[in-house]
């Protein structure tokens, strides 16, 4: 027996691992079984290329928990160690920046990039254990060895009576960390991060029934079918899940259980799936769901999950994933991450730039083909999705560019234009005398039912645009198409929306105008309305309340971030415009009653018939003007 001091001069290495290397404790159930993973592929390469000369067969990495001796197990069969090899990898390689280590990190808390540097995923054990030890057999014909090390700088090397080919380490568990013995949790663990690593695992055995058949005979009536318990293995992973085949080896059904495979507690299916792999200029797969959204951008609990080489890293994939496609589920997995020492961080890095990108460009490729291939089946979804579309197009330039191709408007009515298809069917009917396309839009089918109705009388189409970030958009696409500009069909009299040559002419003279502004200026409350007189047909409402667009929509844009945030306006009150219809019948008859009254009560009842509309008449003032309304009617 050997026993020595781990190459380091500065004692106090383990403390610092405890308490700086992770953020989380649990990952040494990761690390330790990454580097089993990681032994049982070397070996496999080795037996491929002819170099070792032994059998691989189908080994497996088990975890065994002995709870009453306070100890876990991790063994696996790959590729193992001389004690030459211990003293190397566990005792200098890992330590040999130590110094280094401890000048780097001994200022900063956990989560730094070191992982790679030190070799130090395997001494993440000792955030759990009081002592470690190591018994391994070398694929090569020599002696097996026994490392022990109780978190100190020495150990033991020994040799041991270990005649099977692998690994086996121990973890005597220390005391502020008994959960670990516990089985729910090692399972909880395992699941977390290790249901897709490419060896098979093994946590203790679970029972199935296998079917038996007696005395088969002919008839099929007269089988005999019955069932026995067998132990078999409780393997905890999937070592070859979907995003690591070739998109031509699976099929629909496949994708979707390998979507309810990532999140067991979904029960829609997702709506359809983009299958990434790349290799050059680096390497990335993964597959990305769209789940059905709702509009409200809220996050999900269910997110992307980040794998290197299938050991799962991290839900946190910003900087990787670009930021409106975060809403999306599924996994991206890429070895040319840079991470960091607890591999749950990115390095701020050139290539994630460039793996974020190509994510954009794939997935506009993808949706460019589902609605070539298949119009009416994105259109159906197209509700589902319009919030992720909306949102990369604001955040992501090189989305923009391509999403003129598949991004859709859909009218009141249920047809759905690109916008170069709107521009083409609009122009001739939409077109005011500036040359402008006018493009009107509803927010709200049942709110702006009225003014939508009065627009279609006009033969214009209405689109129906009622997402929450509507207003940035539009403002967008506005400023990169000059001839196009949109307007909410409740912003003003539709004569107004869309400026035609031709003007109405009022009934009333210009004196008369004066008079009857004057009136209903003394009546109707200024502080929320502007009062601005329209000759219109005669048949038209009386009295119509619009909300300018720019300032509905720079409020809008102020109160869900960004654009209008500038201009303060969030906190401004409501300001309304009051159409009133000079031609209208009542319009005459307000302007001609002398009793004042009179007059006010007509004007009262005709602002809360319009505010009704617009679904402004509300609580004190609803309940007078449905009081008022029976008195007329008696």
């Amino acid at each position: 027996m050997t026993t020595g001091k781990i190459n380091v001069s500065v004692e106090n290495i383990f403390p610092l691992i405890k308490k700086f290397l992770y953020s989380d404790h649990e990952i040494f159930l990761r690390e330790l079984i990454s580097n089993g993973t990681d032994a049982t592929l070397k070996l496999k390469h080795l037996t491929n290329i002819g170099e070792a000369k032994v059998e691989y067969g189908n080994p497996i990495i088990e975890v065994k928990v002995d709870k009453e001796g306070k100890k876990l197990h991790f063994i696996d069969q790959g590729i193992g160690m001389t004690s030459e090899e211990v003293e190397k990898y566990i005792n200098q390689l890992a330590f040999s920046g130590a110094e280094e280590f401890l000048e780097k990190y001994k200022d900063t808390a956990k989560d730094s990039g070191i992982i790679g540097h030190f070799g130090l995923g395997f001494y993440s054990a000792f955030m759990v254990a009081s002592k470690v030890e190591i018994i391994t057999k070398s694929y090569k014909d020599e002696p097996a060895a026994h490392w022990t090390c109780d978190g100190s700088p020495e150990f033991t090397l020994e040799p041991a009576d270990k005649t099977t080919r692998g690994t086996e380490i121990i973890l005597h568990i220390a005391e502020d960390s008994l959960e670990f013995l516990e089985e729910s949790k090692i399972t909880q663990l395992l699941n977390k991060y290790n249901k897709f690593m490419p060896v098979a695992i093994k946590f203790g055995t679970k029972t199935e029934k296998i079917e038996q058949k007696k005395g088969e005979s002919v008839d099929a009536e007269d089988k005999e079918e019955t069932f026995k318990s067998v132990e078999v293995d409780n393997i905890i992973n999937n070592p070859n899940p979907a995003w690591t085949k070739q998109p031509t080896e699976l099929t629909d059904e496949d994708y979707k259980s390998f979507y309810h495979e990532l999140y067991p507690s979904q029960f829609e299916e997702p709506l359809f799936h983009i299958h990434l792999n790349v290799d050059y200029p680096f390497n990335l797969t993964g597959i990305l769901y769209f789940p059905k959204l709702s509009g409200d951008l809220q996050i999900q609990k269910d997110k992307i999950q980040l794998y290197q080489n299938q050991v799962y890293v991290t839900d946190n994939v910003e900087g990787i994933v670009p930021e409106f496609l975060m809403m999306l589920r599924g996994v991206v997995d890429s070895p040319d991450i840079p991470l960091n020492v607890s591999r749950s961080g990115l390095q701020a890095d050139g290539a994630v730039k460039k793996i974020s990108n190509y994510i954009t460009r794939k997935v506009a490729d993808k949706l460019k083909s589902l609605f070539t291939e298949n119009r009416e089946d994105f259109e159906s979804k197209w509700n589902d999705i319009k919030i992720v579309l909306e949102y990369g197009m604001l955040s992501e330039d090189k989305f923009y560019e391509k999403a003129g191709a598949f991004v859709l408007y859909p009218t009141v009515a249920n047809k759905y234009y690109t916008l170069e298809e709107l521009k083409e069917n609009l122009k001739d009917k939409q077109t005011d005398k500036d040359g402008k396309l006018v493009v009107l839009y509803a927010g709200n089918k049942e709110a702006q039912h009225s003014y939508i109705e009065i627009a279609q009388e006009k033969g214009y189409e209405v689109l129906l645009l009622d997402s929450p970030i509507i207003s940035h958009l539009i403002q967008k696409i506005e400023g990169d198409n000059k001839d196009i500009t949109f307007v909410r069909v409740d912003s003003d009299h539709i004569d107004n929306l869309i400026k035609k040559e031709e003007n109405t002419i009022s009934k009333l003279s210009e004196e008369e105008q004066t008079s009857l502004k004057t009136v209903l200026e003394a009546i109707v409350p200024k502080q929320n309305y502007q009062v601005q007189l329209e000759a219109m047909d005669s048949q038209a409402a009386p009295f119509i309340i619009t909300q300018p667009e720019f300032m509905r929509r720079m409020k809008e844009m102020s109160q869900s971030g960004g654009g209008g945030g500038m201009f303060g306006m969030g906190n401004m009150p409501e300001m309304y415009n009051l159409v009133v219809n000079t031609n209208s019948p009542l319009a005459t008859t307000i302007l001609n009653n002398t009793d004042k009254a009179d007059q006010e009560h007509l004007v009262k009842q005709a602002l809360d018939l319009a505010k009704l509309s617009q679904n402004l008449l509300k609580g004190e003032a609803l309940t007078a003007f449905v009081k008022r309304s029976f008195e007329m009617i008696k």
